[in-house]
């Protein structure tokens, strides 16, 4: 039976008068098309929030990957090695360039790329005479990689990373931006995501070499002459002006919601806190998350209770939540790729979900949502 109570969706947009206010200077200033001084403004100010020297507004966070892989050569029969515990927007690109992809599991106490694991890999590579083009770890619900150790390991082997951040823009790692010091930085500004500009993303790098090339290639590669002239095959992928105005609105709020989005992860651990197998996400020492998703896991021998049976009583109480990422090495679709490990994000994936996580939830709407979860322990 449904409920009459107001649905509570897992992580949705937070907008204000602000948005529409700058989304309408926009519109009435006639620079629909996706170039003008709102995008100018958006990309101003992603780089003195987040210090990364360049950056480039695209359609997607998907947008921005592809782009920096195809900037750093990777063509059909590469080999890319990324994170099994993602969202396959990460891998997307890399599967579409036609290159060959090689899975890390995740650490048991940060849920992201286990650096070790990765040695392990690049050694076996290695062993065979064939070493990936380009690491690309995912920081995972908000939180940052392991990033300084995956950067020294990349050196070691001469291969450059590329970070999926595309979950984690606001959170920090060992005091910078995530994704600060990787060769780039893909970033989401999906309905979903911390910030939104509806649909869109953001390629950051401290090498303007790299932007520079993504923003030609994004604009389908057009030459600085006045007729249309191509000395490579580009893209459509330039975010629109008018969604850029809602992405610098966004932005002036982006402090506000890292500071809600942590709030009510810790309310969720100190509500959940003492239960008998539940367990909230950790938080490494080496950073600040931005909690984009709070997320547990339930151990059901001990709860008495499965995360599917969870799901489905939030969902009967118009409760939206969702179970934790399914492994790529685990999707039909990437049947056959090489992982490294894997069991622990097979049981973070069997065990995991995602709580209601949106920056205009109410105190009132997280007790409704822990008085359920409460209520199915033994």
């Amino acid at each position: 039976m449904s409920s009459s109570q107001d649905r509570i969706f897992l992580s949705p947009p937070h907008v204000s008068e602000r948005e529409r206010e700058l989304l309408l200077e926009a519109f009435d200033s006639n620079y629909i098309a996706p170039v003008g001084p709102a995008l100018d403004a958006f990309e101003e100010s992603f780089r003195e929030q987040t210090g990364f020297a360049h950056c480039v507004a695209v359609t997607s966070g998907t947008a921005a990957l592809h782009l920096a892989l195809v900037h750093l050569g990777i063509q059909s029969g590469d080999t890319v090695i990324a994170s099994t515990l993602t969202f396959i927007g990460s891998v997307g690109p890399a599967f579409h360039l036609g290159a060959k992809l090689i899975f890390v599991d995740s650490s048991e106490d940060t849920w992201n790329m286990d650096p070790a694991l990765l040695r392990q890999a690049l050694e076996e590579c290695k062993s065979e005479g064939s070493l990936p083009k380009v690491i690309l770890p995912t920081d995972i619900y908000g939180q940052s990689c392991d990033l300084d150790v995956i950067l020294e390991i990349g050196e070691e082997y001469g291969i450059p990373v590329v970070v999926d951040s595309a979950e984690s823009l606001g959170a920090t790692y060992r005091g910078r931006s995530v994704g600060k010091g990787a060769a780039a930085a893909a970033f989401s500004f999906n309905g979903n995501k911390i910030i939104t500009t509806s649909g869109g993303g953001m390629l950051a790098s401290d090498d303007e070499k790299i932007i520079d090339h993504a923003r030609h290639l994004s604009t389908q590669a057009r030459e600085p002459v006045s007729h249309f002239e191509h000395r490579e095959v580009g893209f459509n992928f330039r975010l629109s002006n008018l969604c850029a105005a809602v992405g610098k609105a966004q932005m002036e709020a982006l402090p506000s919601r890292v500071k809600r989005k942590r709030e009510i992860f810790a309310y969720y651990r100190d509500a959940l806190a003492g239960i008998d197998g539940i367990e909230m996400m950790p938080e490494a020492a080496f950073g600040e998350s931005n909690a984009w998703l709070s997320v547990i896991t339930i151990d059901p021998e001990t709860f008495g209770s499965s995360n599917e049976e969870i799901r489905m009583r939030l969902e009967e109480d118009n409760i939206e939540s969702r179970p934790t990422w399914k492994p790529m090495h685990c999707q039909p679709a990437l049947s056959g790729a090489i992982v490294i490990g894997g069991s622990i994000s097979e049981r973070l994936f069997e065990t995991g979900l995602c709580l209601p996580s949106g920056t205009a939830l109410r105190d009132s709407d997280l007790d409704r949502i822990c008085e359920i979860i409460c209520s199915m322990g033994r």
